[in-house]
């Protein structure tokens, strides 16, 4: 139904407030970095990126890749702010190239730390690997409508920052932080704050929510709130043991 929409989402009469935009925008990534930072800069970003010790190469290529991609977006979105348009246009096919080659890497890493065991407080693996599964689909599916929607301004950099803000999971469950450690659920805060802020920006500047903004923000919702309690059913645990057993 989600998916629907967006397709079928016309192109709005969009206010065009082109300082707004520019301030906000590169706000919210520049915070979406610091979220990255905080959660992976002991482990990754301070040991080294290429010698930070994970646990194969695997996992190395698919945080280069996920590092890859926020250096784009504070790029694209320096870019567009600078009004380079064409630039930014041009690099976007490098963008959605990279996105593409995300959403294959992504499960194939997600399955790796299934077979590694890995889960947080609370979870057990097969559960867990439900999470990192359904950000990578949120992503992709969003990156996907972003491209669609590519030359309609409004809709694409909602839809590109809301992608980024689905690909956040494994950043925030590694921040240092007791309340969040110790309450996984309440993990969804951070993800749900900077769509809050996405739909305030909208509610002053365009004074109603953007379809985009709507649709894609309540896509990512339901998925949160759907995907722990999918972990626990029967065919998830039986399609999670299946895929141990393709090791």
């Amino acid at each position: 139904m989600v998916t629907d929409a967006l397709r079928q989402q016309v192109v709005p009469r969009v206010r065009v407030n082109p300082k707004a935009d520019r301030v906000f925008f590169s706000t919210m990534v520049v915070l979406l970095w610091a979220t990255v930072l905080y959660g992976f800069a002991r482990t990754y970003f301070l040991a080294g990126m290429i010698t930070a010790p994970l646990p194969n190469k695997l996992i190395h290529i698919h945080g280069a890749m996920m590092t890859l991609w926020m250096v784009l977006l504070f790029v694209q979105t320096a870019l567009i702010s600078a009004r380079r348009v064409k630039w930014h246009m041009t690099l976007g096919l490098f963008g959605f190239g990279l996105a593409a080659a995300m959403v294959v890497i992504g499960p194939i890493a997600a399955t790796d730390s299934l077979r590694r065991g890995i889960a947080p407080l609370g979870l057990d693996a097969k559960t867990f690997y439900v999470i990192p599964l359904s950000a990578i689909l949120i992503f992709g599916v969003l990156a996907f409508f972003a491209y669609r929607m590519r030359r309609q301004p409004a809709a694409h950099k909602r839809l590109i920052l809301i992608a980024t803000i689905g690909l956040i999971d494994a950043a925030v469950g590694r921040w240092p932080v007791a309340f969040f450690q110790q309450n996984p659920k309440a993990q969804d805060l951070v993800p749900f704050g900077f769509l809050l802020a996405l739909m305030v920006f909208d509610l002053v500047t365009q004074r109603k929510i953007l379809k985009s903004t709507l649709f894609a923000s309540l896509f990512l919702i339901v998925v949160h709130m759907t995907r722990v309690p999918i972990g626990f059913t029967h065919p998830w645990q039986a399609f999670a043991t299946w895929m141990l057993g393709k090791g």
